[in-house]
Order: C-alpha cells, then structure tokens, then sequence
C-alpha cells in the first residue's frame, strides 16, 4: 500500500504543475484549437518546465504503481491513485495558496479515511493468469480511447468535459490492468504479448485526452469522468478475471472503503485541475509556439 501512496502523492502533485502548463500553453497558442487529443498543445504544453516537472513525477509514480500492481489487488491500487485528487487539493492549496472549503477538508479525511478500509481488508493480488482473450480485449479497449477521443472533439460544454475524461480515465485503466498482464520480461515474450501495446497506446492516449481536458471545457465533470473510468472497470476485471480477493470475511469492508475512498476523490473533483492563481501564471514562463 505504501507504493500505491507514493504514487498518489507523486501524481497529485504533477498535476498541479501540469495543470499551470496546460493553461499557460493554451493562453500562447493560436487559434481555437482542434479536436481533442490536440497534439499541437501538447507539444506546447512539453515546452513549459512545470510540465516537464510532472511528466518526471509521473514517471517515478509510474513505477510506483508497478510495485504496487505486483503485490495489491487492482481495486485498492486504483483507489490510491483516485485519492491522489486529495494531495492536489493539499499540494494546491500550500504552493498556490488556494482556499479549502470545510467540505473539501472533509473529503480529504474522507479519502483517507477509505484507503485506511482498504489498507486493512486487502489480500494479496489475484493468482490468475490473464488469458490471451484479455490481453487482446485491452489492446482493443486501449484503440476504442482514442476513437472516444475523436469523438469527445466534436461535442461541445459538458458532454464533451464527460467524454474526454472517461476516455482518459478508460485509458489509465488499461494500464493498471496491462501491467498485471505483462508476467515475462523477456524481450522475445514482450514483443509478443498484446498487452504491451495496450499499455503504451492506452497510456499515451490517457495523457494526450487528459491534457486537452485540463483546458477545455468543465474540469471538475472530466475530472469525475476520469475517477470513474480508472477506478471501477480495473476494479472489476481484477476481481472477475484475475482473481483479486480481500482477507477472509472482510469483503465488506474493503467493499465500503473502495465506495468511500472514490466518492471522496469525486467531492474533489475540480482539483483535477488545480485551481491557478494569476499571479502564478504570470510568473510562468511564455514561450511561443
């Protein structure tokens, strides 16, 4: 569990320097821009020394999270990494100086309060090997993100907010589930082994669909859209397909903590963009696209 916080808290974090990047990318560039999965604003976004800074912080969660798919099942793991929407409201509120509501307060206690559930009813990962079957399932789910991501452009407000994060949310969900997938490291065996590529096409599309939510439209409803997507499919494919189980008799409990852990990340949903100050993008770095 200790990994599966770490990656939170490296996560919830780059998201507040992601987020700054992000918008000041969007303020430089030209134009109302396209669809999403812009790869024009990405690129802008890569110039900005925040983003950067969280795409290193992302990484080392990343690893984080292998180590923690490796020993925990996939439900706690993706309620660790939705309560990392707990250290952002934290993160943002001691950089950025921005004010929580008593409520937000709550919902972190909250957030705690559920991963605390699921650090005691949690057994260890599932014993199942994935079938081939599922291994290709995922690489098609990871593809069908990126036509959502199409999709997604077209619409306009909320619908579009909605899409662009469940796509993203689907994506990192194809991820958590690739990595218990992927049993041998042998070059040979990983060349073969459609999970690999399921992993990289869904983790590269979370991130570009991610990044064009954190500009358009309404972050806290793609922000939800994102905690329910990585959350509760992985969750089930863990305990239908791979085995996942809790200690003996506490099923309820890790059941109740997943449930609150989850609806805590969703009371802080608009932290999926941490709110910015002006003064802290005007001391952000501009660089023309």
């Amino acid at each position: 569990m200790m990994c599966a916080l770490g990656a939170a808290v490296c996560f919830g974090t780059a998201t507040v320097l992601q987020a700054i990047a992000a918008r000041t990318a969007a303020d430089t560039g030209t134009g109302t821009g396209g669809p999403a999965g812009d790869a024009a604003l990405l690129l802008r976004a890569l110039r900005q020394w925040r983003y950067l800074a969280g795409l290193a912080l992302d990484g080392l969660g990343f690893v984080f999270q292998i180590a923690a798919l490796r020993s925990l099942p996939i439900y706690a793991v993706g309620a660790a990494l939705a309560s990392s929407l707990a250290v952002t409201a934290v993160v943002a509120a001691r950089l950025l100086r921005v004010r929580l509501s008593g409520t937000e307060w709550a919902a972190v206690g909250v957030v705690c309060a559920g991963l605390g559930m699921l650090g005691l009813a949690s057994g260890a990962e599932g014993d199942r090997a994935g079938s081939t079957a599922l291994k290709y399932a995922m690489l098609g789910t990871a593809v069908l993100v990126l036509l959502l991501g199409l999709v997604g452009g077209r619409l306009s407000g909320r619908g579009r907010a909605l899409v662009l994060g469940l796509g993203a949310g689907f994506g990192f969900g194809v991820v958590e589930v690739s990595v218990r997938l992927i049993d041998d490291l042998a070059p040979g065996t990983l060349v073969r082994n459609p999970a690999v590529y399921a992993l990289l096409v869904g983790g590269g599309a979370a991130f570009l669909l991610l990044t064009t939510a954190l500009q358009r439209g309404s972050v806290t409803t793609a922000t939800a859209g994102l905690v329910i997507g990585e959350t509760i499919g992985p969750a089930l494919v863990g305990v239908v397909w791979l085995g996942d189980r809790t200690r003996e008799g506490l099923e309820w409990l890790a059941v109740l903590g997943f449930l609150v852990a989850v609806a805590g990340a969703l009371a802080l949903a608009r932290f999926g963009e941490a709110p910015v100050e002006e003064s802290a993008l005007e001391d952000a770095p501009v660089k023309q696209a």
